[in-house]
């Protein structure tokens, strides 16, 4: 029994699921079921991502739960997920710095206020939603294909459908480590005996295997016939299987003779021996003796079995299983051909294929979303919307954590008061809002930029302390542009924005004019900017350039609920929706 304080007795395990997704989430159910089956138990599952389940309903997450504070929170329980809160102290104020509980604290308070600890409804909802179908959503994710298989893994598959999984996975994560095995022919499973056979994949497997491209080394044995031919796909398919398993059979310790000899050659041997002779394990014999010898096998053999592979008693590898299945099964080759001549038919493929519409109708119902058709679409697309809708979100607030979308779809709208953005600017700037240009700022206010001495940053290092009025603030902001205005008229860096068209009046004009050449070029080259149009503009030039493909403009916009339509002329909408 444990003491106190310690986990109480469990059982655990690992999973090794691959780029399976599926097999997680089926695991995630048995679980779930074994708790509805059993009330007494409580179980917590994780992944290599952490505390997976809260990912899946993090649109629905309380803002206190957080990566830092959800471990040992989260409990399947009756078959229903349970979350364990913070400690509540007084008025709600959440102490997102606590401790997480440990596992007996947790299932202490599962065990006597579990219906407190229920998760909210959407979240539970997300996570169900996810595992519904489930048992029979795995035979759907199975894939049965033809293969041109040597007749020894037809035989393994028909005893081991499982170990097509280890094959394909050898196969798909091959290093040219693992090629020197296959740049000869293959001695465990040569490529002159072959039978078509029936092979059942799960949808991941046979993707990766028909994705790989891969052209056998021609020392191998194993050729392909044209595309063009009828059963290409079912030869290419046997080939890479192939290759998979004599990958996994290369690295197995029975087909390795000197696999012992290289392990008692190691510094971790010498070491083990220098031990045993220094605790007297050969009692005074003679190095050579019988006696001696004797002793020394037996050190060998038990620092092979219990030190250079611990795990070998309890964990067999495939590469070990696959030929001890070979040694102990009878290939009739004669049957496997008789079998070949009445397979079924095998599953249609065209689910590897998928539409830019069907992702988008996928990804849409993930978010529980409906996928508007190309008409409302058009009628939604606005350009000032568009514009609005950057600006909220780059005036968006965002903490440490990352920057949040102002609006989503089922949200309202974000307000956006210009009045009292105009009158902010016209405090801080002094300006007319609609043209902040340099010509509207006060000159008498204007600072002397000549060349400073080290007298001038003395003082100026000085008055860093002296508190500034807002008057000199406004003086000094105002100087600091009317120079930037002057440095910028001088390049054509403002040719490449959009101005905004409008015209002077006969008094600017001769204002103008007396002021001379020099300050009408300037006024021209300093021509208020259409903020709205560039942004749109430059929005609509990104969006073209994604070519149909996600980018940052279509993941932002859409994750404030507005969606572009499609670009029907790659060469010059941007330019005719900005005119």
């Amino acid at each position: 029994l444990p003491h106190p304080g310690e986990t109480p007795a469990h059982i655990g395990g690992t999973t090794l699921f691959g780029d399976n997704v599926e097999d997680e989430w089926f695991i995630v159910y048995l679980v779930r079921e074994i708790t509805r089956e059993f009330p007494g138990l409580a179980a917590r599952i994780d992944d290599n991502d952490g505390e997976f389940l809260l990912i899946e309903a993090a649109d629905f997450l309380p803002k206190w739960l957080n990566p830092e504070n959800s471990e040992n929170r989260v409990f399947f329980y009756k078959g229903e997920l349970h979350i364990i809160p913070l400690s509540e102290p007084p008025e709600q104020d959440w102490d997102l710095s606590a401790p997480c509980p440990t596992i007996p604290q947790a299932l202490a308070l599962l065990s006597s206020r579990s219906e407190e600890f229920l998760a909210a409804e959407p979240i539970r909802a997300a996570v169900n939603k996810r595992l519904d179908g489930y048992p029979e959503k795995m035979e759907a994710s199975l894939h049965r294909a033809r293969c041109f298989l040597p007749a020894g893994i037809a035989a393994v598959l028909r005893q081991r459908p499982s170990l097509v999984a280890a094959a394909v996975q050898a196969f798909y994560l091959r290093d040219p480590a693992d090629l020197r095995a296959c740049r000869r022919p293959f001695r465990t499973f040569p490529a002159e005996q072959r039978v078509m056979a029936l092979v059942t994949f799960t949808r991941c497997l046979y993707a990766q295997l028909v994705q790989q491209k891969f052209v056998p080394d021609r020392r191998s044995g194993y050729t392909l016939p044209s595309p063009s031919h009828p059963q290409y796909r079912a030869y290419e398919l046997g080939m890479k299987l192939a290759h998979g398993f004599e990958i996994l059979c290369s690295k197995s310790s029975k087909a390795a003779p000197d696999a012992k000899r290289n392990v008692l050659s190691g510094p971790l041997w010498e070491r083990f021996l220098r031990s045993l002779k220094e605790k007297d394990y050969f009692k005074g014999e003679m190095e050579g003796s019988a006696k001696y010898l004797e002793l020394l096998h037996m050190a060998e053999d038990h620092f092979q079995q219990s030190v250079a592979t611990p795990e070998s008693s309890v964990e067999v590898s495939p590469g070990d299983e696959i030929l001890t299945l070979l040694q102990t099964t009878s290939i009739d080759l004669k049957e496997l051909e008789r079998e070949a001549a009445c397979l079924p038919p095998e599953d249609d493929d065209s689910w590897l294929d998928i539409t830019p519409d069907a992702l988008d109708q996928m990804l849409k119902e993930a978010r529980n979303e409906s996928l508007p058709s190309t008409n409302e679409e058009q009628e939604k697309y606005d350009l000032e919307t568009v514009a609005e809708s950057m600006k909220a979100f780059v005036s968006k607030v965002s903490s440490h954590e990352g920057a949040e979308m102002p609006w989503s779809s089922d949200e309202s709208h974000v307000t956006f008061d210009v009045d009292s953005f105009t009158k902010a600017l016209d405090r801080i700037l002094g300006a007319d809002s609609e043209e902040l240009d340099s010509d509207d700022l006060d000159e008498e206010e204007e600072f002397d930029f000549s060349d400073g001495d080290d007298e001038d940053l003395d003082a100026g290092n000085q008055r860093q302390d002296q508190k500034v009025s807002p008057e000199e603030l406004v003086g000094s902001l105002k100087s600091y542009m009317n120079e930037m205005d002057r440095e910028l008229a001088q390049t054509n860096v403002g040719k490449s924005f959009t101005t905004q068209k409008r015209g002077a009046s006969s008094v600017e004009a001769a204002t103008s004019a007396s002021a001379g050449p020099d300050s009408g070029a300037e006024d021209a080259e300093l021509a208020p900017v259409d903020v709205d149009m560039n942004l749109v503009a430059n929005l609509l030039e990104s969006y073209s350039a994604q070519a149909g493909l996600a980018g940052p403009t279509s993941n932002i916009l859409q994750s404030m609920g507005l969606y572009l339509p499609e670009n029907t002329d790659l060469t010059g909408s941007s330019s005719r929706a900005t005119q």
